[in-house]
């Protein structure tokens, strides 16, 4: 799992079958205390995230554990929208 910022949307009309009707957004990594990290990367939203949210994002053959990616060729999926975030007992990022 890794904790990233959604920072855009990606639309595409034609895709495979298994991914139709999927949302696709924009992330890009960011660590524990919020800060932006890497190049924006596009991964598949299994929950209905927006922009600006901090996400927990699934990778690799585990992307394909959602309802919504079981047999799509996805890497990486978006399958939470954090409400709050601490590191060694301090508050790093707090959903408003």
């Amino acid at each position: 799992m890794r904790i990233a910022r959604v920072v855009g949307s990606a639309v595409s009309t034609i895709k495979v079958d298994s991914l139709k009707g999927a949302k696709l957004l924009v992330v890009r990594y960011a660590s524990a205390s919020d800060e932006p990290q890497g190049e924006p990367f596009v991964a598949v939203d299994a929950i209905g995230a927006g922009v600006g949210e901090l996400v927990l994002l699934s990778e690799g053959s585990a992307g394909r554990h959602t309802s919504t990616t079981t047999t799509a060729p996805v890497d990486a999926v978006i399958f939470a929208i954090l409400d709050s975030l601490e590191v060694d007992g301090v508050t790093t990022f707090r959903k408003s």
